[in-house]
């Protein structure tokens, strides 16, 4: 009888281990999808903008968020940004990255150090940057 048992363990044991080892791959939501895009175009942005890369500045914004991004640039020899993606809002079309900053720039051989929260708002599809609101980081050094 024990071997019985012990059997009719072995198979309840095997029968979970198969059926527990599927994983279920779950399907991206679009909203998700949509925050996933909007933090990788922050990213290509400010490695564009720390390299001083306009061509790829503009190929990332819409027409007047590059005209207001390269008006708002400083000239600076080099700079180290760091962005940490806070909140993700999407009405409609209209995607608004919320964004932690900091910054260290170099002008002149002075060093330069700074922080904030900006607000990028970003439009299309594919996303680009069409306006920063609050702190520009892309405005640093002042």
């Amino acid at each position: 009888m024990s071997e019985h048992r012990i059997l009719l363990s072995f198979l309840i044991l095997i029968f979970l281990l198969v059926s527990c080892g599927k994983e279920e791959v779950k399907k991206v939501s679009e909203e998700s999808g949509i925050a996933q895009e909007a933090f990788k175009l922050a990213e290509v942005v400010r490695n564009a903008y720390v390299k001083n890369d306009r061509a790829i500045l503009e190929k990332n914004s819409t027409k007047d968020g590059y005209r207001e991004l390269s008006g708002a640039i400083k000239s600076f020899e080099s700079a180290d940004l760091t962005f940490t993606p806070k909140w993700v809002e999407i009405e409609d079309s209209t995607v608004y990255l919320h964004i932690s900053w900091g910054g260290t720039w170099i002008v002149s051989g002075k060093k330069t150090e700074d922080r904030g929260l900006a607000i990028f708002v970003l439009e299309g599809k594919p996303l680009k940057l069409a306006k920063v609101l609050r702190e520009n980081p892309f405005s640093q050094p002042e």
